[in-house]
């Protein structure tokens, strides 16, 4: 299916958002979210929201409307003021998307954080956001208890699911906001220029945790980026399915941009298995769903994935990563009908930056239209105005990040002296400013006075018809300084051999790009909770293999 990038999704939020200001007479509320919301919820009150395709649970615009308003009004009558920080840790239940609306009715934070943390991780989220209350699990409670307590935290603890050991979220609606006049409650008046919305934990791919801070400001110019290819509003496509966790941009954008855009959230509070994705896929049929290449490589893998019906699918975005081209031919032949998009995009820019429908196979595409987009030399840092020079990516415009949450050092760090974003994604341009990723900056490995790509390695050996996935780290070495190594996972049935993979990396790349630290097959990658290659233990792996010469 043939899309071209438009300008319809600002020309329907422009619409929206007139009849936003005309209520409130206050001009900047055509970025106030949380007015935004509410205005989009009354106006189509019986058209639905979303399933949880765990347990077919609907809900309607009404009654998110109503248990969002509840829940601002609960949050509230606790004491909860501007600018405080709420934290939601859960699977994608029906009612997780209630205190993130609630939050931004309100001018109040709102930080995803991973349901899957330990006492010690979750100890070091919550330090940075601060909470003054939590919605999470029965199943959670007791590690949140015990970080908090480690942090000598005074901090409300809710549980979405019922038992007698925590307040529920049914029972705190209860007491605290059980009377309900939607028409009486107003949400907070304030400059969505400066107010913070969302906290998106990021550490790149290397860095220590840290929260990109997205004001109102931010999410409205940035989280529409990802519908430029459409041209249909309201409801660009009947349903979306979210297979993100709360903690991802991803996901988040979708809880907001829903309700705006009026489609139906097809999500799940059960682990997305491949087996359950494609139930999921098969019962319900969505038109569009976003996906990281790593997620698309575990489906291929399993043996059930002949049985999924992916003719539904209209649109699929994939990004996170490196997108093969090899992966990029074996979805097409899984969704014939959808288009496909490699998305290049980034938390601190509150989502897309670039559009790749113009583009040549292998390219990210060309900036859009509300980013400034430079290439800065990495050892002089001068600008590179020729096509095919690679230089770090440094990015300008509305839905960049002002700073890091309660992290001065971090967002110093971030921008340069004239106020650029450092992305630290090397990438290079062709003559039709066509951008094309080249790697990580901090991922390049140094072989005596070459800087090696991992992902130019990875390329290369992903061809082989026997290989599945790849990762290459590099092996510390006294004299050479690091030796790459290629972690490889074969497809099941083909006897691939080392030698194969050293030979197919000499016959393709220079000498200080051989496998040196030699070939490694395993079953799966360690990944990130983003679902991206987790660099760190991978170098940990490559390290090991140092120590057990």
């Amino acid at each position: 299916m043939y899309r071209h990038v438009s300008d319809a999704i600002w020309w329907y939020l422009h619409e929206v958002t007139s009849r936003v200001v005309a209520d409130s007479g206050i001009a900047s509320d055509k970025y106030h979210i949380g007015k935004i919301l509410l205005r989009c919820l009354k106006d189509a009150p019986d058209y639905l929201l979303q399933i949880d395709g765990a347990t077919d649970e609907r809900d309607t615009f009404q009654s998110a409307l109503e248990r969002s308003v509840r829940c601002a009004t609960g949050l509230r009558n606790i004491g909860l003021e501007y600018q405080d920080v709420v934290v939601v840790m859960a699977p994608n239940c029906i009612d997780l998307c209630i205190p993130i609306y609630a939050g931004l009715f309100l001018g109040i934070v709102v930080a995803g954080i991973d349901k899957n943390l330990g006492v010690s991780e979750l100890r070091e989220s919550l330090e940075i956001t601060a909470p003054k209350i939590i919605f999470c699990e029965n199943s959670n409670a007791k590690t949140v208890q015990e970080a908090l307590s480690s942090l000598k935290f005074s901090c409300h603890v809710i549980t979405f699911d019922e038992k007698e050991d925590h307040m529920s979220f049914t029972k705190f609606l209860d007491k605290y906001a059980d009377e309900l006049n939607i028409d009486k409650f107003k949400p907070a008046d304030f400059n969505p220029e400066l107010t913070k919305g969302l906290l998106i934990p990021t550490s790149g791919s290397t860095g220590l945790p840290k929260c990109a801070s997205l004001t109102h400001a931010n999410i409205f110019n940035g989280f529409p980026t990802f519908m430029v290819c459409n041209t249909k509003f309201p409801t660009p496509f009947d349903m979306i399915m979210v297979v993100s966790p709360v903690q991802w941009i991803s996901a988040l954008l979708q809880i907001v941009l829903s309700p705006i855009l009026r489609y139906t959230r097809l999500q799940t509070s059960s682990p997305v298995t491949p087996d359950h994705f494609f139930t999921l896929i098969n019962k319900y049929k969505p038109e569009h769903f976003i996906t990281s290449p790593s997620f698309m490589t575990t489906l291929l893998k399993s043996n059930e994935i002949n049985k999924c019906d992916f003719s539904s699918l209209k649109y699929i975005l994939i990004g996170g990563s490196a997108v093969p081209e090899k992966l990029l031919k074996k979805i097409a032949k899984l969704a014939p009908n959808a288009c496909m998009q490699i998305a290049y995009g980034l938390t601190e820019a509150s989502g897309m930056v670039s559009s790749s429908v113009y583009s040549p196979p292998g390219s990210v595409g060309v900036p859009l239209k509300c980013y400034e987009y430079k290439l800065v030399d990495l050892s002089t840092n001068e600008d590179i105005n020729e096509p095919n020079v690679p230089g770090e990516l440094r990015l300008k415009g509305r839905g960049v990040i002002k700073e890091y949450h309660n992290n001065l050092k971090m967002t110093a760090a971030a921008f340069d002296e004239n106020g650029w974003f450092k992305t630290g994604d090397i990438f290079y341009r062709d003559e039709y400013f066509n951008f094309y990723f080249v790697d990580r900056f901090k991922l390049l490995l140094k072989y005596k006075c070459y800087q090696v790509s991992p992902l130019e390695i990875e390329r290369v050996i992903i061809s082989h018809p026997g290989v599945l996935d790849v990762a290459v780290a590099g092996i510390p070495d006294e004299e050479c300084g690091e030796l790459p190594v290629a972690f490889v996972i074969p497809i099941e049935g083909h006897n691939v051999t080392e030698q194969e993979i050293k030979d197919l990396v000499k016959a393709s790349l220079s000498d200080p790009k051989q496998l040196r630290g030699g070939v490694v097959f395993v079953k799966e990658m360690p990944t990130t909770s983003t679902s991206k290659i987790d660099r760190v233990k991978l170098k940990q792996w490559a390290n090991n293999l140092k120590n057990s010469e």
